[in-house]
C-alpha cells in the first residue's frame, strides 16, 4: 500500500543535512548551526532517525492525527448555541466567563473567539495606531491618595428603562472601584449625594482627578481673570480639604475612562441577565457586583498605608451645611428675601441683629430644607404665599437699628465748631 507523505521545506533541508552528516561531509557542530538547533544531541537524534527511517522519519508522528486536546464537537455546538440565544453581543472573554459560571462549560476565551469569528458571532476589530502620543503616568503609591471620578451617560438598561448616568470613583493606586451609583444626571445634587456616601464608606481622599464638566469647574472666559470664581463642588472640596485636579484630556484620567468602557460592555449585559430595569434595583445590584469585580481586576498598592482621612464628629455635623447649594442674597427694606422665585419673610425675633441690605447666605440642603445664614446663625422666617407689597419703613425693632431723624438746631455746638481759625477770620473781614 502506497502512503502519501506531505513534507515541509524545513524537514527536507534537515534530511539533506543529515545525509551529509552520515557521509561525514559535515561535523556535528556545523550541522547544528545549519539546522539552527541549540545542542549537538538534537543533531545526533535527527541523524539516527534519517539513517533508520529515511526521509519519512523527518515527519512528526502526530501529523494527520486528531489532537488529544480537541474539544468535543457536541460541546462546541452547545456553547455556540448558548452564545447565540443567551449571550448575544457578548465579547469572547466575557462570554467564556459566563459559559463557565452559568452553564459549567469551560472553553478558553481565545478558542471561543475563533469559533465565534467562524460563526459570524464576533467581528475582530483592527487596531488603530494612535496619532497622539501620551506619556505614561505611574500609579499613586497609596490607597486613598487619588480618586479618579467621572460620570458616564449611557443606555445602561438598554430599551428596558430610562437613560441614566453612572457616577464612578476609581482608586488610582489599586484600580479598585471605590464607589459607584446610578443617578439621573451628573448635576450638583447627584454628585453631592455620591461623595457623602463615599465619605461614610471610606473617609476623605487626599485628591480627586476629574474633568472640566460644568459641575466641577467654571469654564466661562471671565474665570481666567477672576480666579475667585468657584463652583459649588470646588467650594465643598476646599472646605472639606480635598485637592481637585482637573484633567485637560480624557486620556489623563484614563483609568476611570477605561473602567467606564468595560462597564458599558459587561455591566449592561449583567443587568440584562438579571432583568433589572430601574436605577433603584441597579444600585442594589452594584453592592454585590463591585466586590466581585474588584476581586478579579484590582491590584495591590505599592505602599500598604491607607491615606483616607477620618471624618471627625465636628466635621460630620457640618457636612449637611457644607454639601448644600449656597447662594448669597440681600435683605430687602421690608425684611424679605427672594430665592428661586419664592419670598421669605424674616420673623421679628432673631438670634442676631439683622439690618436692611445685609448680605445673607441661602443654603438649600439635600433634603430640600431652605436655611438663611447670617453670621453663622440661622434666621427665623416664614415662606410667603405671594410677592409682598412694597414698603419702605417697617418698625421692627428686633430686626433694625433705630436711626432718629433729628436735625441739629442753629445754636448747636457742632455748628459753632471752627476747623480753621484763620479762614474764619478772613471770612469775618
Amino acid at each position: 500500500m502506497n502512503i502519501l507523505l506531505t513534507i515541509t521545506m524545513k524537514e527536507h533541508q534537515r534530511y539533506e543535512i543529515a545525509q551529509k552528516l552520515i557521509a561525514e561531509e559535515l561535523s556535528e557542530e556545523e550541522a547544528r548551526k545549519l539546522m539552527c538547533l541549540r545542542s549537538v544531541r538534537q543533531v545526533r537524534r535527527i541523524k539516527k532517525k534519517a539513517k533508520e527511517g529515511g526521509i519519512a522519519a523527518m515527519v512528526h508522528k502526530n501529523r494527520g492525527k486528531v489532537s488529544n486536546r480537541k474539544l468535543d464537537e457536541k460541546l462546541v455546538q452547545k456553547a455556540l448555541s448558548l452564545v447565540k440565544e443567551k449571550y448575544p453581543g457578548f465579547k469572547p472573554t466575557f462570554a467564556a466567563k459566563k459559559l463557565k459560571e452559568d452553564n459549567g462549560i469551560e472553553i478558553n476565551h481565545e478558542t471561543l473567539r475563533k469559533l465565534m469569528i467562524n460563526e459570524g458571532l464576533w467581528k475582530p476589530k483592527l487596531r488603530k495606531q494612535s496619532k497622539k502620543r501620551h506619556e505614561w503616568r505611574a500609579r499613586k503609591e497609596n490607597y486613598g491618595e487619588m480618586q479618579q471620578f467621572d460620570g458616564s451617560y449611557h443606555k445602561w438598561f438598554e430599551e428596558r428603562g430610562e437613560e441614566s448616568c453612572l457616577l464612578l470613583a476609581v482608586d488610582d493606586a489599586t484600580g479598585m472601584i471605590t464607589h459607584a451609583k446610578f443617578d439621573k444626571n451628573e448635576g450638583v445634587i447627584a454628585v453631592f449625594t455620591f461623595w457623602l456616601e463615599y465619605f461614610d464608606k471610606h473617609g476623605i481622599p487626599i485628591s480627586i482627578y476629574l474633568d472640566k464638566f460644568s459641575t466641577y469647574k467654571i469654564n466661562h472666559p471671565s474665570a481666567v481673570d477672576n480666579k475667585d470664581l468657584k463652583t459649588q463642588f470646588e467650594r465643598t472640596a476646599m472646605q472639606v480639604g480635598i485637592k481637585l485636579i482637573t484633567a485637560h484630556t480624557p486620556q489623563a484620567k484614563g483609568r476611570v475612562e477605561r473602567m467606564n468602557q468595560t462597564l458599558q460592555d459587561r455591566l449592561v449585559k449583567e443587568l440584562r441577565l438579571a432583568k433589572i430595569s430601574t436605577m433603584k434595583e441597579a444600585n442594589k445590584f452594584l453592592e454585590q457586583y463591585i466586590p466581585k469585580f474588584n476581586k478579579k481586576f484590582a491590584v495591590i498598592a505599592n505602599q500598604p498605608t491607607n491615606l483616607h482621612k477620618e471624618v471627625k464628629k465636628e466635621l460630620k455635623k457640618k457636612l449637611p451645611q457644607i454639601f448644600s447649594i449656597q447662594k448669597t442674597r440681600k435683605i430687602n427694606n421690608d425684611y424679605t428675601i427672594m430665592f428661586e422665585n419664592k419670598f421669605y419673610q424674616l420673623e421679628a425675633k432673631q438670634p442676631t441683629t439683622v439690618y436692611k441690605k445685609d448680605t445673607v447666605r441661602i443654603e438649600k440642603h439635600l433634603n430640600g430644607a431652605i436655611k438663611i445664614n447670617l453670621n453663622d446663625k440661622y434666621l427665623e422666617y416664614v415662606e410667603l404665599p405671594e410677592r409682598p407689597k412694597k414698603q419702605i419703613n417697617i418698625p421692627l425693632i428686633a430686626l433694625t437699628r433705630h436711626k432718629p431723624d433729628i436735625k441739629p438746631p442753629a445754636e448747636h455746638y457742632w455748628r459753632k465748631f471752627v476747623i480753621n481759625p484763620k479762614k474764619q477770620a478772613l471770612a469775618t473781614r
